[in-house]
C-alpha cells in the first residue's frame, strides 16, 4: 500500500484528483478571440473614459451636424435675402425710370414752346394717363424759373389763367436772383394745390437737385426733403427734377423751367415691396450711406435684425442705399433641433451600452479571476493534503518502528501504539478546529494531559502568555507532552498521591536567532525518586530525537533524583512562514 491510500484510509477522505473539472476550468478560463479581448482589455483599463468619450465624440459630430444644417440655413437665408432685395431694387427702378420718361417727354414738350399754358399741361398730363397708386408718386409739376422782377408779370398772368393762384412764398428776401415757383401741378388735387406758388430755390435739397439738372442736362433726384403738400411736415420724401431749355442747342439755350415729380419715401417704397411680394424681411432706404442720419424710410419686422444685406439703387443719377433685414426668432432651425435630440438621445444610449459592456467585463474578468483562484486553491489544498499525510504516516511509522523495538510484549506494544496514535489524533482534532491555523499553546498542553487532570485533580499546574503554534509544530509538541505525561503517569509524580506537574512558559527573542520562540519548562515534583541506573526508553528517543528534529530546536531532558526536568524549545512561526504551499 502506499503513501497516498494509507492517508485515504487514515482520514476517511476520497481520492482527490488535481485534475478533476479540468474541462471546465480550461473551458472557464480560455482566452477569448484578439479583438473581443482588445475591447475587453479597454474596457476594463478604462471603464469611466471610454463611455464618456464615445458620448462626447458622438456629441460632437451631432454639434457639427447642426452647425452645418445651420449653415446651410444662414446660407439659404441670405441668397432670399440677396433676391429679394434685388427685387425691391428692381421695383423701384422701375417706378423711378417710368416717371422720369415722363419727365423727359414734358421736358421735350415744353422746350419747344415759347410758353407753357395750363390748357398745354393739361392735354400734356391726360395723354400721360398718369397712375400714381402704385408708385408713391404725387403727381407731375411745372415749375418755371424767373428772375426776381418778372415775378409780379409772372402773377398776374398765372391769376388769369388760374385765379385762386397764391402768393409766392416763402417770399424772396432780394429783388434779384432766380425764383423757381411751382405754377402748375397734376393731379389737381386740393392737398396739391397747396404746392402752388411755392419757391424751389427757397429750399437747398431742391436747389441742389436743380443745379445737378441744369448742370448735366438730366433728371436728377433730390435729398430728403418734406413735401408742402404734407400737412405733419415730418414724412420724408424727395423728388426728380428734369431742365427744359428753350431757343438754340441744349448747351447754349437759356433755362426756362423744370418739369419734376415729387415722391413721398414711404410710399414709394411700398409700392415696390408689394411688387415683390410682402415677405418676414424688414426694408430701409438710405439716402446714400447706411447710416441713422441718412434713413429715408424703414418697414421692420420687429426684433433686433440679426442678418443683413445691402443693395444700392439709382434713382436719377442718385445713389440710395437699400437694406434688407431678417429677425431669426428661433435659436435652431426644426430640422437642427430633431438632429440635436437625436444625436444626444444616441449619444447617451451608446454611453449607456459600453457601460453595460464595461460593467459585464468586469464581472467576467472577476468569474475569470475566482475561477484561477479556485483553480489554484484546489491544486495548492491537494499538495498540501499530500505533504500533510505524508508527514503523518512518517511519524506514525517512525512511532510503529521505534515501540516495536522496545516493546517486550504485543499487549505493552499495542498499548503504546494506541496510545501515542490517540496523542497524535487529538492534536489533530485541536488543529482541525482552528482550520491549521495558528493554534494556542495552552491548548496543545491541555489536550495532551486532559485525561490527567480529570483523573488526579488539579495536580498539573499550567502557566505562561498565549502564544501560536504552527500546525506542524503544535503536533510535535503535542507528541512530546503526551510523551511527558505518559511517562509521569507511570514512574513519576502523577503514580502517586502528592506529585505534582508544573508546566510554565514563555517567549524567547535572543538576538541573531531566525525568530522568535517559546521556552517550555516540564518540571515533576513529588513523585517517588528517580533511578539512577535505568533502560533509555522509547519516550526518551522520541522527544531527544524525532521531537527535537521536526522542530528543529534542542531538547533538555534532565532525569534528576527529586523528578522529571524537560526544557522544549518550539518556534514561534507568522502566519506567512507556514501558509499553504504553492509549489
Amino acid at each position: 500500500m502506499g503513501v497516498l491510500p494509507c492517508a485515504m484510509i487514515l482520514t476517511g477522505l476520497r481520492p482527490i484528483d488535481p485534475l478533476a473539472h479540468r474541462s471546465d476550468l480550461d473551458t472557464a478560463t480560455a482566452p477569448p478571440p484578439a479583438s473581443a479581448g482588445g475591447a475587453r482589455r479597454w474596457l476594463v483599463l478604462f471603464p469611466r473614459a471610454i463611455p464618456l468619450a464615445i458620448f462626447l465624440a458622438l456629441a460632437a459630430v451631432t454639434a457639427l451636424s447642426v452647425f452645418a444644417i445651420e449653415s446651410n440655413a444662414r446660407a439659404r437665408e441670405r441668397a432670399m435675402m440677396r433676391e429679394y432685395a434685388q427685387g425691391v431694387a428692381a421695383a423701384l427702378d422701375r417706378s423711378s425710370s417710368g416717371f422720369t420718361s415722363y419727365l423727359r417727354a414734358g421736358a421735350a414738350l415744353f422746350s419747344s414752346m415759347d410758353n407753357v399754358s395750363p390748357a398745354t399741361f393739361d392735354s400734356f398730363v391726360r395723354a400721360l394717363k398718369l397712375n400714381t397708386e402704385y408708385s408713391g408718386a404725387e403727381g407731375i409739376g411745372w415749375i418755371p424759373v424767373l428772375e426776381a422782377g418778372d415775378l409780379p408779370a409772372f402773377l398776374v398772368e398765372a391769376r388769369r389763367t388760374q385765379p385762386a393762384y397764391p402768393d409766392i412764398f416763402p417770399r424772396p428776401a432780394s429783388s434779384t436772383g432766380r425764383v423757381a415757383p411751382v405754377a402748375m401741378f397734376a393731379p389737381a388735387a386740393p392737398h396739391n394745390r397747396r404746392a402752388l406758388g411755392y419757391d424751389m430755390y427757397s429750399d437747398p435739397a431742391r436747389a441742389a437737385a436743380m443745379a445737378e439738372g441744369e448742370l448735366t442736362l438730366r433728371p436728377a433726384a433730390s435729398g430728403r426733403i418734406v413735401l408742402v403738400q404734407e400737412t405733419s411736415g415730418t414724412a420724408p420724401a424727395f423728388a426728380i427734377y428734369m431742365p427744359v431749355f428753350r431757343k438754340g442747342a441744349p448747351g447754349e439755350g437759356r433755362l426756362a423751367g423744370f418739369v419734376y415729380t415729387p415722391f413721398r419715401a414711404r410710399e414709394f417704397l411700398e409700392a415696390a415691396i408689394d411688387r415683390q411680394g410682402e415677405g418676414r424681411f424688414g426694408v430701409r432706404l438710405y439716402d446714400g450711406e447706411a447710416s441713422t442720419g441718412h434713413l429715408l424710410v424703414a418697414q421692420s419686422v420687429g426684433g433686433s435684425a440679426t442678418e443683413t444685406v445691402e443693395q444700392q439703387v439709382t434713382i436719377a443719377d442718385r445713389k440710395l442705399m437699400l437694406v434688407i433685414d431678417h429677425v431669426d426668432h428661433q435659436v435652431l432651425s426644426l430640422l437642427s433641433m430633431v438632429t440635436l435630440v437625436f444625436g444626444l438621445a444616441l449619444a447617451s444610449l451608446l454611453m449607456l451600452l459600453s457601460r453595460l459592456l464595461t460593467q459585464q467585463a468586469f464581472e467576467d474578468q472577476a468569474r475569470l479571476a475566482l475561477f484561477e483562484e479556485q483553480h489554484s486553491i484546489r491544486n495548492s489544498l491537494t499538495r498540501e493534503l499530500n505533504h500533510r499525510v505524508k508527514n503523518t504516516l512518517a511519524n506514525v511509522l517512525s512511532i510503529l518502528s521505534l515501540t516495536r523495538r522496545r516493546a517486550t510484549g504485543l499487549d505493552e506494544f499495542a498499548d503504546s501504539l494506541e496510545g501515542r496514535i490517540r496523542a497524535l489524533s487529538a492534536t489533530h482534532d485541536l488543529l482541525t478546529v482552528t482550520d491549521w491555523g495558528t493554534t494556542p499553546i495552552r491548548a496543545v498542553i491541555e489536550a495532551e494531559v486532559q485525561a490527567f487532570r480529570s483523573a488526579i485533580d488539579d495536580t498539573i499546574l499550567l502557566d505562561g502568555p498565549a502564544l501560536e503554534l504552527a500546525p506542524n509544530d503544535a503536533l510535535s509538541f503535542g507528541l512530546a507532552v503526551h510523551e511527558l505525561a505518559t511517562n509521569a503517569a507511570k514512574y513519576g509524580a502523577l503514580s502517586v498521591a502528592g506529585g505534582q506537574v508544573t508546566v510554565r512558559w514563555h517567549r524567547r527573542d535572543d538576538d541573531g536567532a531566525p525568530a522568535p520562540w517559546a521556552e517550555v519548562e516540564w518540571q515533576e515534583t513529588g513523585g517517588p525518586p528517580v533511578a539512577g541506573q535505568r533502560r533509555r526508553g522509547f519516550g526518551t528517543e522520541l522527544i531527544e530525537k524525532i521531537v527535537a528534529h521536526e522542530l528543529r530546536q534542542p531538547v533538555t531532558l534532565d532525569f534528576a533524583p527529586e523528578g522529571v526536568r524537560c526544557v522544549l524549545r518550539v518556534p514561534v512561526r507568522r502566519l506567512a512562514d507556514f501558509r499553504i504551499r504553492e509549489k
